[in-house]
């Protein structure tokens, strides 16, 4: 186990990350909703390019699966992180309609979120309150934290 080797790699991981979200454009919340508002597609006001981008991040995660696994261990970890739920659930489908329902009315998800702190703009600033007001709402109802959701993070 290598700590500060798993440290700097989740690190060249979220700047690797948070370029590409910059590049892209999806940072941009107006970008976002273009490419959301399928009916734009008619008068052309619909912007396809975020699905070449959400394809092209799917075809570079498979390739880095495929190496993965050819590996009996990570690099920087202990053993690799893979989740332990199989099944959907009634708090997957909810997660994952608020989830949606976020993401069509702000145009941003928690990712191009935190990007977005560097331009500290009260929008974003807004956004991220009530993401981690969610969140620890999601823990209060729950009562626990979720054993699950520690065993889907890598450790050091």
């Amino acid at each position: 186990m290598r700590p500060a080797l798993f440290r700097l790699g989740a690190l060249a991981s979220g700047l690797l990350f948070g370029l590409g979200l910059a590049i892209s454009g999806m940072i941009d919340p107006s970008k976002v909703k273009a490419f959301l508002d399928i009916a734009a597609i008619p008068t052309g006001g619909w912007d396809p390019s975020l699905a070449f981008v959400m394809a092209s991040a799917v075809l570079v995660s498979m390739a880095a699966l495929r190496i993965a696994h050819r590996h009996r261990h990570p690099i920087a970890a202990a053993t690799f992180a893979t989740p332990s739920a199989r099944r959907v659930d009634a708090p997957l489908v909810l997660g994952s309609i608020l989830f949606g329902i976020g993401w069509g009315l702000s145009g941003l998800c928690p990712g191009p979120a935190i990007a977005n702190i560097a331009f500290a703009l009260p929008d974003i600033l807004i956004f991220l309150a009530a993401m981690a007001v969610g969140s620890l709402a999601v823990r209060l109802i729950r009562g626990r934290r979720n054993p699950d959701d520690e065993k889907t993070q890598a450790q050091p």
